[in-house]
């Protein structure tokens, strides 16, 4: 997943706890919010996450679920994982909305060290496994993740897998030619990148052209040819206008990267009612609604809480 940690424990929790002191933060936005469809209060939740478009929104319809059930919301979102994790263990965040494989290595890496190997997979149920016993030693609680999904993806002009008759990244590596591949530079080396496309897929790769992922950058490179394939994600719902497609990734180099509500114990355990809430979203929520939202916000413009109060609306959930 593209979310990485870029600072210090120790760092990141004094940030979280100097901002949350603060009206306002270049890192760290608290938003609070009162009103409820119940008479009465239940008392203040706070909803972690980070501040990119996606996590704005899942945060928006937490916040939305929570004061429906009779909740006031507080939401806070940062920079890293660095500094909502350590905040949702001791219980200075309630819930946030976090990604399978994404929590799941953070947590691994926190325990066992940062070259631990992976125990994450593109397998789920796997990775949920292996991340429980991992968040249960953090008072983390992970309750069941969606089949929604935002996992690293890799795309191609819409022409060209026409002509080639491309549908997954097997058949573009049995071409056999060399690429050029548009990509952050800390592609090289990993799993789910450049190494994953050379050794599990056999591309002959001669240059990652340094690129933000998802970018315009990276998507104009591609369309002029500059590189011929390029990283985003897979609910970047901007590709089609743009005629570009993603190539599946049927190898499966892709860790699984499912939404998932994760929750400080101690609060889940005095407020039992939200499992219910945030089980009857997970079983909602799909990729394609999440592409679609993402669109809404990014292109077309429209505010997260507005987004979000419309999904939730549509699936019946407020």
């Amino acid at each position: 997943m593209r979310i990485v940690r870029v600072i210090g424990l120790a760092a990141a929790g004094a940030l979280l706890l100097g901002a949350a002191g603060c009206g306002s933060s270049d890192s760290l936005e608290d938003q609070a919010s009162g009103g409820s469809s119940d008479s009465a209060d239940k008392g203040t939740v706070v909803v972690g996450g980070q501040d990119f478009t996606e996590s704005q929104i899942m945060a928006a319809i937490y916040q939305k679920l929570l004061e429906n059930a009779g909740y006031t919301v507080q939401t806070k979102l940062v920079t890293t994982r660095d500094v909502y994790l350590p905040e949702l263990s001791k219980g200075s965040v309630d819930i946030v909305p976090d990604y399978l494989a994404g929590i799941t290595d953070y947590l691994n890496a926190e325990k066992n060290g940062p070259d631990a190997p992976l125990v994450s997979s593109n397998d789920p149920d796997e990775t949920l496994a292996a991340l429980e016993p991992l968040a249960k030693a953090e008072d983390i609680s992970i309750l069941p993740p969606s089949e929604a999904t935002d996992q690293n993806a890799f795309f191609v002009t819409k022409d060209f897998a026409e002509q080639n008759d491309l549908t997954t990244l097997s058949d573009f590596a049995a071409l056999g030619q060399t690429i050029k591949l548009g990509a952050p530079p800390d592609c090289e080396g990993r799993s789910d990148c450049e190494a994953g496309l050379t050794k599990t897929y056999g591309f002959d790769i001669s240059q990652i052209v340094p690129l933000d992922f998802a970018s315009a950058q990276v998507k104009d490179a591609v369309k002029s040819g500059e590189v011929q394939m390029g990283e985003t994600g897979t609910t970047d719902g901007t590709l089609e206008d743009l005629g570009l497609v993603i190539l599946e990734d049927d190898k499966g180099i892709q860790p699984a990267q499912n939404l998932t509500p994760a929750v400080n114990s101690g609060f889940l355990a005095d407020n039992p009612d939200i499992e219910d809430m945030f089980n009857q979203l997970s079983e909602t929520l799909t990729t394609e609604d999440l592409a679609a939202m993402n669109v809404q916000v990014d292109l077309e413009r429209k505010k997260p809480e507005d987004v979000a109060q419309q999904f939730l609306q549509d699936q019946g959930l407020l």
